[in-house]
């Protein structure tokens, strides 16, 4: 079960918790207090901050130092996580908080119930910071067990409550609903994108995504092998050709209620490669394991409408989500192979490894046949996304306005993105001597645009649309941090939320 989320406005004094969470700073002469931290100093006698002093702490981003309290509360244990340098306002950024947040989450497995005070930090408390706080919270306690064969009943655990102290906890409960909103749909994702191949393959994909659109109450429709080809979906039948298992396109449909005239239709577009060998342009046999996350676009449009949904926004919402796996066979599509998209258009398959622009192209083709007013796709598409931005920084390609209002609400939303241009001279090399275009430049640089470049060519003229390569934010290789964990991370499920907010809001 997930942990639950509540809001108090009882003093510290009053309440009985496994652990109490409160945040301080770094500065330049050495630890900075904030209002959580006073308040908790001055129930243990104003010896908090001595003993964090001593024990070397430094208010840095994810530093979490665990404290017991020894009888001087009612609580056990202090896990005083680190916000890092304030702003020049004196605050402290709401994804600053949330990733103290997760942090102390992480680090207080086998503590049932958690008091926090990180709400407090940088003054009265409003309602990002809350926000940031409650997702915090959820996110950093999310962990994947599914196929743990054998959990010990004393296991550490995460905690499976948080209550968060607040002035008036009455006007906090409108916002931790959405909180637990979001909190579910990037679990959903995470949990998708951690699952491992052989159980999550095209159907069962699609299975698992009909069946989460039907609890949201969205229409759906799956096309199996024999619709995709009736429909001429060339490009997700060639990369899906490979398998014994066949593709799928999964169609899940929100229709908000109407605001007026402008109300926008939002079309999804997510990449859902189940695995990615590379066909026959195999990949190397090093880290090929990680390909199971080559569908975490396609997650995450899938829990984005399923949120807008619970959320009542009033928008249409339609998700087109190709589902295929990549594989060498005898009946694997080849390189000088052309296929035949949905919309007519056709390409000469130069590299059968740049498979996700393939299926994108035959889905972006079918979502804007509903003539919606904006398009956003969202792909692990390229590699070259982590060599110019790092594994923690997605890249944003697409028309000049919705482009930077992604990159804007990525800001907000604690998912870092960074615009990135289509300068005109790379889609030259998209060029075909005997098709359209190729899929795939024999030359390696500017990778990622080029990328771009092609799934340009499958978007009308004066449709409003935005690419959002998250090759390397939506699986994390690494060790966790802030609150996202090992595996799948849920990126880009909040910038898209934030970004159709917007949209909405005009």
């Amino acid at each position: 079960m997930p942990p639950t989320i509540s809001a108090t406005d009882r003093p510290l004094e009053k309440l009985s918790a496994d652990a109490v969470v409160v945040g301080v700073g770094t500065g330049p002469d050495g630890l900075l207090s904030t209002p959580g931290a006073d308040a908790l100093d001055r129930l243990l006698g104003g010896r908090l901050m001595t003993a964090l002093a001593d024990l070397g702490a430094r208010g840095a981003d994810d530093e979490v130092t665990r404290l017991p309290t020894f009888g001087q509360g009612p609580f056990p244990v202090v896990a005083v996580a680190g916000l890092g340098a304030p702003s020049h306002g004196g605050g402290y950024s709401p994804e600053a908080v949330r990733r103290a947040a997760g942090a102390a989450s992480r680090a207080l497995t086998g503590r049932d119930a958690v008091v926090s005070l990180l709400a407090a930090v940088g003054g009265a408390p409003d309602a990002d910071r809350l926000h940031a706080v409650g997702e915090g919270a959820l996110l950093g306690s999310y962990e994947f067990t599914a196929y743990k064969s054998d959990l010990p009943a004393d296991r550490s655990a995460p905690p499976r409550s948080f209550q968060v102290i607040v002035p008036d906890a009455g006007a906090a409960k409108a916002p931790l609903i959405r909180v637990r909103a979001v909190a579910d749909a990037v679990a959903l994702v995470r949990d998708l994108v951690n699952a491992p191949p052989n159980d999550l393959f095209p159907a069962s994909f699609a299975e698992r995504g009909a069946a989460a659109g039907k609890k949201a109450g969205l229409s759906v429709e799956v096309l199996d092998e024999q619709a995709l080809a009736a429909g001429g979906y060339g490009g997700i039948l060639a990369v899906g050709g490979g398998s014994v298992r066949p593709p799928r396109l999964l169609r899940l449909t929100y229709r908000g209620k109407k605001t007026g005239k402008g109300t926008p239709s939002i079309a999804l577009v997510g990449k859902g490669i189940t695995f990615d060998s590379g066909g026959i342009s195999i990949k190397p046999a090093a880290k090929m394991e990680d390909m199971k996350s080559d569908m975490a676009g396609a997650a995450a449009v899938i829990a984005t409408v399923c949120l807008v949904a619970e959320l009542g926004l009033p928008v249409d919402v339609t998700a087109t989500v190709p589902m295929a796996e990549n594989l060498p066979s005898g009946t694997a599509y080849r390189p000088a192979d052309v296929v035949t998209f949905r919309n007519g258009k056709k390409a000469e398959i130069t590299n059968t490894d740049a498979e996700g622009r393939v299926v994108l192209a035959d889905a972006i083709a079918r979502a804007v046949e509903d003539s919606p007013t904006h398009l956003l796709e969202t792909s692990t598409l390229t590699g070259a996304q982590l060599v110019a931005l790092g594994t923690r920084t997605s890249g944003v390609m697409g028309s000049d306005d919705l482009r930077e209002a992604v990159v804007a609400a990525s800001r907000r939303s604690g998912e870092p993105m960074w615009g990135m241009p289509l300068p005109p001279e790379l889609r030259r090399g998209l060029d075909s001597p005997v098709a359209d275009l190729v899929n795939a430049n024999a030359d390696r640089m500017g990778g990622m645009l080029v990328g771009g470049h092609f799934l340009a060519e499958f978007v009308p003229a004066g449709l409003p649309w935005a690419h959002i390569d998250v090759a390397g934010p939506a699986y994390n290789t690494g060790a966790p941090w802030g609150y996202t964990p090992r595996g799948g991370t849920g990126v880009p499920v909040r910038t898209l939320l934030a970004t159709i907010e917007d949209l909405i809001a005009g």
